[in-house]
């Protein structure tokens, strides 16, 4: 049973900074790409960072880039989503992806953390 959790979500002012946590356990080693969607009310889901096994490979979408640094640490099977100089763009629900390949949707969620950015 896969299970992906995030926790870390909360109200910040712009400006401001998040560190966001997805702890894994369950996950196939056919699926240990890891990666951060969003989703704003009425709006697609969107890519935000992905990482590789390694933590070799990142990739980010462009709007988050020089903000968001995603990271993981494979012994505590916890991947990490640090967000600094927050716009209220960026508020979402975040959710935590495993996937084959990196920077794709795979078929695994979390259920997903609510950001606020706002004054």
């Amino acid at each position: 049973q896969v299970q992906l959790v995030e926790s870390g979500g909360g109200l910040v002012q712009p400006g401001g900074s998040l560190r966001l946590s997805c702890a894994a356990s369950g996950l196939p080693s056919s699926n240990r790409n890891m990666g951060w969607f969003r989703q704003a009310p009425g709006k697609d889901r969107e890519f935000v960072a992905a990482i590789s096994y390694s933590g070799g490979n990142t990739r980010y979408a462009d709007s988050v880039k020089g903000r968001f640094t995603i990271s993981r640490d494979n012994g505590k099977k916890t991947v990490y989503l640090q967000m600094n100089n927050l716009k209220p763009e960026d508020t979402a629900v975040y959710y935590c992806n495993a996937a084959l390949v990196l920077a794709t949707r795979g078929p695994y969620w979390g259920q997903g953390t609510q950001v606020t950015v706002s004054s």
